[in-house]
Order: structure tokens, then sequence, then C-alpha cells
């Protein structure tokens, strides 16, 4: 049995089923409570579901995985080789996941860094892609860490949502910002800040804060090589056709992934959502 530097991160990630088996990357799932039921985000309930639900006005509600749940990955990614792990988690600010992750880590059976990214879906994803790609040259727990923390620390994440009603009712953005924003009948553009979910600009129409989105996103990759996701929820069309425009756009675009956002993310964001996450390598 071989003895490797593990990554582990949770569901927000959002990576690719083919990418995580590639590296090796195993997801803890984070539990959204439709009602009175708790499904498990990837497995157990569908974003259709979810927007569906939404749409209805059905309480939805998320919670972190237990540090049980965590006890139980670490135990069996031991036991599969590791020598350590890198457990990379969505921002703390948002979630949780990350002191769960702490308390488990304390009684593991190998060595546990667990790292507070400050991001969320690809912007988290290409955290663990960075780290699985430094343990795989050899690299050890530290060297691994570093890698994910230079990922975030370079990596930006914008989106637009149709209205802030779902973030304000999931604690997520400020009660004054998201009443700003109704009141003006604006259209949101956010931002993932040091870990927070902070407004960038407010723009007057749908189409113009998705143009805006495009050449935000678009002058954040200039000059650079870069990994670019485009997440959406219940919006496949702009999604593919924001893509479309950036893989014009941006010279220097390594891989480009486009996706539809879990249950999770989905249920504080509502459909509409559209986001670009720009991760220079």
């Amino acid at each position: 049995m071989s003895r490797h530097v593990a990554i582990v991160t949770d569901s927000t990630a959002y990576l690719p089923p083919r990418t995580m088996e590639r590296h090796g990357i195993t997801a803890v799932p984070l539990t959204v409570v439709l009602g009175d039921r708790a499904l498990e985000e990837g497995t157990e309930i569908s974003t259709r579901s979810l927007a569906q639900a939404l749409q209805k006005r059905r309480s939805v509600t998320t919670s972190r995985p237990s540090p049980q749940v965590f006890a139980e990955t670490y135990r069996r990614v031991a036991e599969s080789g590791a020598s350590g792990i890198v457990s990379l988690h969505l921002s703390a600010e948002l979630s949780g996941t990350y002191d769960a992750a702490v308390l488990a880590a304390r009684e593991a059976p190998v060595p546990v860094r667990v790292v507070d990214t400050g991001m969320v879906a690809m912007a988290l994803g290409f955290c663990a892609v960075s780290a699985a790609e430094a343990a795989e040259v050899g690299g050890a727990v530290d060297e691994a860490v570093t890698a994910a923390e230079k990922r975030a620390a370079g990596t930006s994440a914008y989106f637009y949502v149709d209205t802030l009603d779902y973030l304000r009712r999931g604690g997520r953005i400020g009660t004054a910002q998201a009443l700003l924003g109704s009141a003006l009948a604006v259209k949101p553009l956010l931002q993932l800040e040091g870990g927070r979910i902070e407004l960038l600009e407010k723009v007057r129409t749908a189409s113009k804060a998705i143009a805006r989105l495009e050449e935000i996103a678009a002058e954040r990759a200039a000059g650079a090589k870069v990994d670019i996701a485009v997440h959406h929820l219940a919006a496949h069309d702009r999604a593919g056709a924001l893509a479309d425009r950036l893989r014009a756009r941006v010279p220097g675009l390594g891989e480009l992934h486009v996706s539809e956002v879990g249950a999770v993310i989905g249920a504080h964001t509502g459909p509409g959502l559209l986001g670009v996450v720009v991760s220079p390598r």
C-alpha cells in the first residue's frame, strides 16, 4: 500500500467527478433540509428539485456535516494508505463545515491539516486540485497546503443573482444591503471578499448585469494563464452563452468548466444564479 498525502474537500467544491477520480479527491457532503427531510447534497437531492422547491417558496435550509462524518471520512482515507490529509473547505464565514472538520481532525489516525480556503464552489475546487497536484509529485502536507493557499489568494469569484432575498433569508448577506437592492429594483453583482459575500455593483437590468459580469471576469483574467468556471442554477442557456464569450475573450484560458451549482449554494442564491470563478494557475 503506497503512502501519500490525501486531499479531502466538501461537496460545495462542485468538482467534476472525473477530476475527483483523477486526483483521488474525497468530498464530504453537506446537507439540505427540505421541509422536514435532511438530504445529502450530490446524492439525495437534485438541483431541479431544489429550484422547484424554492420557486414554490418551500422551507429550504442547509446544514454542515457532523464531526462524526468527517471522522469516518478521515479514518477511511487513512486506511486507503494516506500518511497525511489536507482537508480544504468552504469559507468559515459561510458555514460551520470548517469547525466540524477541525473537531474531527483531533482524533484522526493520521495528521490532518484543515484549511479554511475562504472560497466556495469551483473557487474551492481549484484549490483542491492544486493541493492534489502538489501531493502527486511527492509534496508533503505543508507543500499541499501552501499550493492550496496560493491558489486561493489569486482566485476571484463574482456572481449575479436575480434577487438578494435568498441570501438575506440565509443570513449570507446583510439585511440592509438586501433591502437596498430590492428598494432600488436593481440587479446585484456580488463578489467573494475575505470569505464573505459582498455587494460589488448595482446594475439596472439583468442583461446589463450579465454583460458587466463578463467584463469583470475578462478584466480579471487579462494577461494571465487562468482556469475559469461558469456556474449557474436553472440558467443553462445563459451560462453556456457566457462561457462561449469568455472563451473567445480570454487568450490565456486553460480549463473552462460550466456547471450547475449544487443544492447547498443554490438554496442561498435562488434560481437564475450566474457566477464566474477566475483562478490564475
